[in-house]
């Protein structure tokens, strides 16, 4: 079976500075249980250090009521306040084989913009839906 790949890509406008909020993903993403506690329960350091290039985290979300499971290895790019998250495994390996959240921050004169994207890698049908940010199988 041939390899399915997508990308998935939005732009959101953001209030803080950009490097307010790459601050946060780069050094302190402990905290965001706690901005988004209904999304995210708990992000926790499995190998490395918070602000550490390569350190591997194991994040607990909820989608749809469901809770989740996603550990990654972080790719850090500080000159262009980017980041990667490379996924290890998790629950959206049912449907993926490959997983790879991104983000870029960019200042602007008032606020900054997050450059998101999702790359995914799968050997079955599966797709992202205009809802939803996460896999859902198709026949």
């Amino acid at each position: 079976m041939a390899n399915l790949r997508g990308k998935l890509e939005a732009e959101v406008e953001l209030k803080s500075p950009a490097d307010k909020f790459f601050k946060i993903w780069r050094s302190e993403t402990h905290k965001l249980p706690t901005a988004t506690s209904k999304n995210i329960q708990g992000v926790k350091v499995h190998e490395g250090d918070w602000d550490q290039h390569g350190a591997i985290k194991i994040w607990n979300y909820t989608v749809e009521g469901k809770s989740e499971v996603f550990k990654e290895k972080v790719e850090l790019d500080d000159d262009n306040m980017s980041f990667t998250l490379h996924g290890i495994e998790g629950d959206v390996f049912d449907a993926w084989k490959v997983f790879k959240p991104a983000c870029k921050v960019i200042p602007k004169e008032q606020g900054s913009v997050a450059k998101l994207s999702i790359s995914t890698k799968s050997t079955r049908r599966a797709t992202l839906t205009p809802t939803s940010t996460w896999p859902s199988s198709s026949t």
